[in-house]
């Protein structure tokens, strides 16, 4: 056999295929949604570091009139990928060569439009914030390129100018219409002169040859039963004659791979860093929960391709084909997802498939903080055990602990500490019991099989160590994993715990662990102090931003306890880190938290919970990530929800039936969460949000005051009867969470 250049590249890509750590994932994923007949085929390709990864075809191209295998070079229509990789691009040369101002107002290119009246910008154009509709008329039938333009030219906004996020492929035919007139030929010329050409993407173009139709993955079948192939599919596009702004490119995998990766290296000379920069970074309004570059998508309803792992600094963008890329400069990676969703007839879109895929090749490429591979977090255990326990050897020590009470081998407080020789008297569980399984009121005290020591209950007909509990300890030691929420009852057990620890004159010792929801988010509302029980028993705001031990700390001196409180510092943790940048295991903390996302969501959507008459998904998969009811319409419900733009969080209609909890049995509709972007989204925006649309879509149905003890604040279930918006609500609690915020400052550890 002869080796070619060709064959080592093909041997490449199949060695690339085997050793990727993702690609079983990605194979079940994609075959997953073949054999569900949501796509007929499609090409993978990521790339990290300057090198291609994986790439690989699956299924078929083609299923009408005959079965064609998919092929890795299969040409596909790229649809609205159209939008970013042509005229994106294309207007980033004419901005480098000085002849594009991005804040100028659209007449300036385009003197007709609107009459010469209008003070819509280029970048209201390019971050969708024109107030033009989504789409031209296409009735009746019209043909030419120019009978389009004129059309967007003089299509009237429905919105005034910046006021609202509406995706509008009128915006980018106008920008293609910018792009002929400032460099002087076609669109589909100009990015073969600026981009094509000097990338050597010989694949990609408008009006792809007939001889190349053979390679092009088909879309829709029309009415007369014609196939399209080699045209482009966007109808609006197809009476322009194939090359608009807004769609009509064709390209493949490997084409799309050479873009991104010029895009991630700073232009390879095409163009400057700079440039990539100003046109990938938010130009959206300050405050705005839509995040959109300059044509590039950063975070808005349509990024669900980037996934749950890919951070906010990177941008992509879909197109209705069933295309997509994902840009990602933090991990230097890529990925590329070509299907073609619509043939031989339109299906549900692949959202779920594109984000997916992304998350799957964000954890293969181990997406972590990279600058801080070699830090890891040794919890206040860890730190503990490795000085042998030194501070406890000799005492007779009382455990507060659960099944959280691990190092990151899997070990148990309590054996490593009787390892060490530490005399370990008594062991006292929280809500949940010792082994962290019980889901009811008024657990009983029992023993630990393992070690035959007595478990004292602090979540049965007291609250609190008693005197009896405590005889013959002369230390308590608290060691157990929090989630960072005011209504977290672990927190009331170590307030209690401390308290009788001053009383009885004993040390208490805080074994320090992560706030799975980072140390820098600090969100209200705040616990009125009239309102104080075990579900809230300090005034404090709904998310902290502490870990158990800083706010151990800062209980013990606002409040005036008085404890002999030591708390074990943390190693490695900084506040800015997610859980999933601690190296430590997850073990849930309670039956209901059962993954970092639901953690997240859970100060919000538990705010309601008391409701006899509302699941929050408790008895099934996904507690905290999804809420319903038998009044609920689900599809309405996400409906009014994305509409108000939460940040960070996307809300989708959903069917489901609890297995206990409320509901239990019985089918009902409501609303899932997913989160995508966890570092700008806000628990408490969202509660306030479900409150308010729960209150306007189905008034009378919640019972607010039932839960009086989680929302905490009389203001706000004033405001939730009232109909105020959250904006509102919020401001007037601002000066109460400002006092806490200067109070707590002084306990913290971790800077």
């Amino acid at each position: 056999m002869r080796i070619t250049p060709a064959l080592i590249l093909f041997c490449a890509s199949r060695l690339a295929a085997q050793v990727f750590p993702g690609a079983t994932d990605i194979d079940a994923a994609i075959n997953q949604a073949i054999k569900e007949e949501k796509i007929p085929g499609a090409v993978v390709l990521i790339g990290h570091e300057g090198k291609v990864v994986y790439k690989k075809a699956y299924g078929n191209r083609a299923i009408a009139p005959s079965r064609e295998a998919m092929t890795e070079d299969t040409i596909f229509d790229a649809a609205s990928l159209t939008k970013v990789v042509s005229t994106s691009t294309c207007l980033m040369k004419l901005f480098e060569q000085g002849k594009l101002s991005i804040d100028a107002p659209v007449t300036k290119y385009l003197p007709e439009f609107q009459g010469g009246k209008s003070d819509i910008t280029v970048r209201d154009l390019m971050t969708h914030f024109s107030g033009l509709r989504p789409d031209l008329d296409l009735e009746p039938a019209w043909t030419g390129y120019q009978t389009g333009i004129r059309r967007a030219l003089n299509d009237k906004p429905v919105n005034p100018r910046g006021a609202k996020f509406v995706y509008s492929d009128i915006n980018f035919i106008l920008l293609g219409e910018i792009i002929e007139r400032l460099s002087g030929m076609a669109e589909s010329e100009f990015l073969k002169k600026v981009l094509l050409e000097p990338l050597g993407m010989k694949e990609s173009g408008y009006l792809p040859a007939k001889s190349a139709w053979p390679r092009i993955a088909p879309t829709e079948t029309m009415k007369d039963g014609t196939i399209l192939r080699g045209v482009v599919h966007d109808p609006t596009a197809r009476y322009m004659g194939g090359v608009a702004g807004h769609a009509g490119l064709f390209t493949t995998a490997g084409d799309l791979a050479k873009f991104c990766q010029m895009m991630l290296d700073g232009g390879q000379g095409l163009f400057s860093a700079a440039t990539i920069a100003k046109f990938t970074s938010p130009h959206t309004a300050a405050g705005q929960p839509i995040r959109r570059g300059l044509g590039w998508d950063i975070d808005s309803p349509y990024s669900r391709n980037r996934g749950e792992l890919f951070p906010v600094g990177s941008y992509g963008h879909t197109g209705f084909t069933g295309t997509s890329i994902w840009i990602d400069p933090a991990s230097k990676s890529y990925v590329i997802l070509m299907s073609n969703s619509g043939h031989p007839h339109l299906r549900s879109p692949i959202t779920p498939l594109r984000a997916q895929v992304a998350t799957i090749a964000a954890a293969a490429i181990g997406y972590s903080k990279k600058a801080d591979a070699a830090r890891v977090t040794h919890t206040g255990l860890e730190v503990l055990a490795a000085s042998n326990f030194g501070p406890l050897r000799g005492k007779r020590v009382g455990l507060v602990t659960n099944q959280s009470g691990l190092d990151r081998e899997g070990r148990r407080n309590v054996d490593l500490m009787r390892k060490a020789g530490v005399t370990v008297a008594a062991l006292f569980s929280p809500e949940h019991g010792f082994a962290g399984v019980e889901d009811h009121e008024n657990i009983g005290h029992s023993e630990d099989p393992a070690s035959g020591i007595r478990i004292w209950s602090l979540y049965g007909k007291t609250m609190r160590p008693t005197p009896e509990m405590l005889k013959g300890i002369d230390t308590l030691v608290y060691d157990i994993q929090d989630i960072g929420v005011r209504f977290y009852t672990f927190e009331s057990t170590m307030l209690y715990a401390m308290e009788e620890a001053a009383k009885a004159k004993i040390p208490f010792y805080v074994l320090d662990r992560p706030n799975p929801l980072t140390g820098l988010r600090v969100e209200g509302p705040m616990l009125d102090a009239d309102k104080i029980s075990f579900v809230g028993a300090y005034p404090l705001p709904l998310r902290h931003g502490l870990t158990i031990g800083e706010l151990a700390k800062l209980e013990n001196g606002e409040r005036g306890i008085g404890a002999e409180l030591h708390v074990v510092e943390m190693a490695g943790w900084e506040r800015g880190d997610w859980w999933d940048q601690t190296g430590l295991p997850w073990v849930n903390p309670s039956p209901n938290i059962r993954n970092p996302a639901q953690a997240l969501l859970y100060p919000g959507v538990a705010m309601l919970e008391y409701s006899e008459n509302y699941s929050v998904g408790r008895g099934t998969d996904s507690p905290f990530e999804l809420v319903g009811a038998d009044w609920i319409r689900g599809v309405e419900f996400a409906g009014w929800l994305n509409s108000r733009q939460i940040p960070g969080v996307r809300a989708h209609a959903v069917k489901f039936k609890p297995t206990s909890s409320h509901f239990a049995g019985k089918n009902i509709e409501g609303v899932g969460f997913t989160i995508t972007d966890r570092d700008n989204f806000s628990s408490s925006r969202l509660g306030l949000e479900l409150a308010m649309g729960l209150q306007k879509l189905y008034p009378g149905k919640i019972a607010f005051d039932k839960n009086l003890k989680l929302i905490g604040n009389a203001g706000l279930i004033a405001a939730f009867s009232s109909g105020k918006s959250a904006a509102e609500t919020t401001k007037a609690a601002e000066a109460a969470l400002d006092r806490f915020l200067t109070a707590r400052e002084k306990y913290l550890i971790y800077r």
